[in-house]
């Protein structure tokens, strides 16, 4: 793995850094401010070393606030597979083939039933997909 060691003019980027005072983000307010800032820094033209810098460095900020602030929760499996059926325009009917049993599937799309390895593989197949997402 290499590394790129990026020259910047330490002067000009401490006038930036000392203009912004970028920090780890605590509030909604602080997030806008620096959001704003990410802003005007894209809004230019040609950004020198130490801009594209500080610029790096808000993104990995804003989204590290943003992460925390607004997790993205994790689909169950049930709501992937009514998600992808949804989308086929599919009904239980279906995947009957795949569960073995009107009854089963039944059980799967409405959550009172784990989906199994074995079906997992099966429906990652027929909806050509990861078998992760069903597990």
């Amino acid at each position: 793995m290499s590394t790129t060691t990026i020259e910047l003019d330490e002067k000009t980027y401490g006038k930036l850094l000392g203009r912004t005072l970028p920090h780890v983000i605590h509030t909604e307010e602080e997030c806008e401010r620096l959001t704003n800032e990410l802003f005007r820094l894209d809004e230019q033209e040609d950004l020198s070393p130490e801009e594209t810098e500080l610029a790096e460095l808000l993104t990995v900020l804003i989204d590290e606030y943003e992460e925390r602030r607004y997790p993205i929760r994790k689909a169950s499996p049930q709501q992937t597979l009514q998600h992808l059926m949804e989308a086929r325009k599919l009904t239980q009917k279906d995947l009957w083939r795949i569960f073995g049993s009107r009854g089963i599937t039944s059980e799967v799309f409405h959550g009172k039933r784990s989906i199994s390895k074995t079906q997992a593989k099966k429906l990652a197949a027929f909806f050509h997909v990861s078998a992760d997402l069903f597990i």
